[in-house]
């Protein structure tokens, strides 16, 4: 089974990293809110438009979200 968008989020967290998808791994374990049994881009994208203030540019979510799919593409 695919895993979701999280679960590979966490995968990038790194605390001493300046690497932007690490932040916004970071960042992300703190959300409360974030949808993390999803693995559908556009919820994704939707949630994180209206709810993540801790996203400074939606590139970041794309960049996270190519990485997401080429793992899963190498299983």
């Amino acid at each position: 089974m695919r895993k979701s968008f999280y679960q590979f989020l966490m995968t990038q967290r790194n605390p001493g990293s300046h690497d932007e998808v690490a932040q916004f791994a970071a960042n992300a374990f703190f959300d409360q809110g974030f949808p993390k049994l999803d693995q559908n881009y556009d919820s994704l994208s939707k949630y994180l438009e209206e709810n993540a203030g801790y996203l400074p540019s939606m590139t970041i979510f794309d960049e996270a979200f190519q990485r997401y799919q080429e793992q899963a593409s190498e299983l």
